[in-house]
Order: C-alpha cells, then sequence, then structure tokens
C-alpha cells in the first residue's frame, strides 16, 4: 500500500497559496442567486469564486470589469433574470466587448428559448439552467478545461501522445516507455504517466514509486507545480514518471478531474506520454480527446487487428478518431500482406514498424532497462526515430499532428494539411 500523502514535505507553505481552480466571478440581480451560485462553484473542486456583484456594470470603465481583470477573472458566470432578461444580454456584451479573454456562462432559464438565442449572440459561450444539478456547472467547468487544455499545448508547444494496446500484450506500455526515454535524451521536461490499469511503466524503469496517479487525483482540489513535481519519480535521465496503480482499484476520475490534471501536466513539461495499455473505458476516451496523438500499438495477427479495428470504432465520437494511428510492433515482413491491409483491416493508418527483436527487449524489460537508452541497438534507433517524428510534427489548429512519408520529404511533395499522415520505418533499415 502506498504511503500517506505529505503535503507538507511535499509542497512547503501550500496553505499560503491561493487555491488553485478556474477563477469565477458571478454577476446577478438576486442576492440570494449569488449567494447560490457562489456555494455552487465552490462546491465543484474544479472551480473557485473570486468575485462576486449583485447589480450590473454600468459601461466599460465599470468598476466590477477593473475588478475582474485585478483578478484575472476566467469564467463570468451572468444570471438572468427572467423578468428583465437585457439588463443581462446588455452585461454579457459589455464583458465579451471589454474582456475578450473572460469566458461567459449564461444561468438562465431552458422554458425561454430567446433568452437562450439572445445570450449567445452576446457573447455567452454556456447556457445553463439555474434549476440544474452540481453536475452540470462541474460538465461545463471540465469543457471549459479541455478547451483551455488544448489552447496552453498549442501556446506552450507542449505536446500529449497516448498509447494504447490493440490486445493484451502487444507492447503498449513498452513503446510508451522507450518513446518517453528517447524523447527525454534528445528534447527534455517529458513526464510518463501510467493509466493502466496495474501499472507496469515502473518495472520497465526499475523504480520503486512512493505515489501514483490514484495520490495525484485524490489531491487535485490543492494540487500546484510544486505538490505535483513532489509526486513524480525521477529517471537516471531526468525522465518524470507518475507511477500508475499499484494494485486494481475502482474508483474513476472524473472528466473534470481529468481536464485538471493535463491543465497541470501540460504547463509543466514539453511531452506527456500516457500508457492506457489495455484500458478501454471513458477515462481512456477522454484522454485520448485531449491527446494530441493516440497510437494504437499492435501486431500483424487476425485478434491484434480485429480487436484495432473495434478501439477505432470506440472512438469514433470526438476528435480522437482524427489521431488515432496504429504502431505495429515486433513487426516482421508478411510476404502478400502490405500495409494497405492493415490500414483497410483496422480503419486506421499505419504510423510506424517496430521492428521484432524480442532476445534484446525481454531481457532488457526483465532488468528495468530500456532498450531506447542503449544506442547501440536498431531497436533503440527506431523508438527514437519515432519519437523524433512525434516531436518534430507540426500541429494543425485541431490539435492533430501532420506527418510526412519518408519519401515524401525527399521529393519535396507536400501532403494536405491537416491529416497525420504515415512515416513507417522498415525493419531491417
Amino acid at each position: 500500500m502506498a504511503p500517506a500523502l505529505d503535503v507538507r514535505n511535499m509542497s512547503l507553505n501550500t496553505e499560503k497559496r491561493v487555491m488553485a481552480g478556474i477563477a469565477v466571478a458571478i454577476i446577478a440581480d438576486d442576492r440570494e442567486k449569488s449567494i447560490v451560485l457562489t456555494s455552487r462553484v465552490d462546491s465543484t473542486n474544479l472551480a473557485r469564486t473570486v468575485q462576486s456583484h449583485v447589480g450590473s456594470p454600468a459601461g466599460p470603465s465599470d468598476a466590477i470589469l477593473r475588478q475582474m481583470q485585478d483578478q484575472r477573472v476566467e469564467v463570468a458566470l451572468v444570471v438572468i433574470d427572467p423578468q428583465n432578461p437585457q439588463r443581462a444580454i446588455r452585461t454579457i456584451e459589455l464583458i465579451h466587448g471589454s474582456i475578450p479573454d473572460v469566458t461567459i456562462f449564461a444561468i438562465g432559464e431552458l422554458s425561454q428559448p430567446m433568452n437562450i438565442v439572445s445570450a449567445m449572440r452576446a457573447g455567452a459561450r454556456e447556457f445553463l439552467d439555474y434549476s440544474s444539478s452540481r453536475e452540470a456547472l462541474v460538465e461545463a467547468f471540465a469543457r471549459f478545461s479541455a478547451t483551455l487544455s488544448r489552447a496552453q499545448r498549442s501556446a506552450s508547444k507542449a505536446r500529449v501522445f497516448t498509447f494504447l494496446n490493440a490486445k493484451g500484450g502487444a507492447g503498449a506500455t513498452t513503446t510508451a516507455v522507450n518513446t518517453a526515454v528517447a524523447l527525454q535524451e534528445t528534447h527534455g521536461r517529458v513526464v510518463l504517466v501510467d493509466f493502466a490499469p496495474i501499472g507496469h511503466a515502473a518495472l520497465q524503469l526499475n523504480l520503486k514509486p512512493q505515489f501514483s496517479i490514484v495520490d495525484a487525483l485524490q489531491n487535485l482540489h490543492r494540487m500546484d507545480g510544486s505538490l505535483l513535481d513532489g509526486l513524480m519519480t525521477p529517471y537516471r535521465n531526468g525522465l518524470h514518471l507518475l507511477a500508475g496503480a499499484q494494485q486494481p482499484h475502482s474508483s474513476l476520475p472524473t472528466s473534470s478531474e481529468l481536464a485538471r490534471l493535463f491543465d497541470l501536466l501540460v504547463s509543466q513539461y514539453h511531452f506527456v506520454v500516457l500508457d492506457c495499455s489495455g484500458r478501454m473505458d471513458a477515462t481512456t476516451h477522454m484522454i485520448c480527446e485531449l491527446s494530441n496523438a493516440v497510437l494504437l500499438v499492435a501486431q500483424t495477427d487476425v485478434v491484434s487487428l480485429w480487436s484495432a479495428n473495434k478501439i477505432h470504432d470506440f472512438l469514433q465520437d470526438g476528435a480522437a478518431r482524427d489521431r488515432l494511428r496504429i504502431v505495429l510492433n515486433r513487426f516482421k515482413k508478411i510476404p502478400g500482406f502490405t500495409d494497405e491491409d492493415v490500414e483497410k483491416t483496422t480503419n486506421t493508418k499505419v504510423l510506424w514498424k517496430v521492428p521484432n527483436n524480442f532476445q534484446v527487449i525481454g531481457p532488457a524489460i526483465d532488468k528495468g532497462s530500456p532498450v531506447a537508452a542503449q544506442s547501440n541497438q536498431e531497436i533503440a534507433r527506431s523508438y527514437h526515430s519515432l519519437a523524433a517524428e512525434l516531436a518534430g510534427a507540426t500541429t494543425t489548429s485541431e490539435g492533430a499532428l501532420s506527418l510526412l512519408y519518408q519519401h515524401d520529404k525527399a521529393d519535396g511533395k507536400k501532403r494536405p494539411a491537416g491529416h497525420m499522415i504515415v512515416s513507417p520505418v522498415r525493419a531491417g533499415h
């Protein structure tokens, strides 16, 4: 069992810091509604009320707006009075025009569609029913955090790569570990996060972590960069590991918790590598939504390719479907079986091929010494080349990656923007 989390030793003077979370301002004409919303916001553990006003700003120079800027408000909740909706609509327009960086949630009654239309036209991103549950507010904040996380990755060039198994034992953990090691050696500031049902990444790095992903998720309400750093287990080349669960557990993170964790990770590291192994649940789906590339590790056997097709179907809803690519592990050329056959069977593009060399990989796993740290091995060069392709690819406005075939790079040919195009490493090169 993991030791108790000692927050004092891991984050000095944490109690003196401002509690992390989305900074929220509440503007309402009714004091009672303002009090209720303040309590509801603070109970989400994802946001904190930094400002609450009864009344509306009179103009761009109003003190309410100046205070919102001083408090660095991220989300404004504007309550629409059904008896006088125009006052709130003008407030939304004023905030949207004066402080465009603030995201606006309109709070009103869903039974009044004209107010919904007017609020959205005025600049509100969300419209929430005042009588809806706390969970509806949590989901709205989670959507905001996910959008912010993608924007932070784009601005900071932080990238998130998620590895999945097409079937048990396909090699997702090994591929994730070695890609992370290679990224750290060439680029630095890399974290490997183990989201597998039972974490094995630490074994492949010969590490004995004190804390795990479970500790991180349980302490997100007070998490900051210092506390997050204290949860990490360092590897000898500077790679950080946020270890997986030491034993099976039934708790599942909410979408808001995952969004909060990703916000912290992309702000602290240049590359975030996630190992989900064979996990296929709502958590995996959300992780894939927040990733720049989802790498499905498979082999060229019937069961593996059949399973890859099912996982493709599982990820069809949302942004993840455009980021899913196949990594063929333990690759050996099969006469008459081509890349096109793999792609037709799985409905997924092939991105990479890791050559078959279990005589090297097996002992490396047993010793906890990743082959990516052994530059004299062909398979190590394959992992380093995969890491280089992922790190060097351009990012589209949707957050996916654009990669080119090796021969297209040599010929100077261009591919349409916005698609991840395969770049295979063939065994024997």
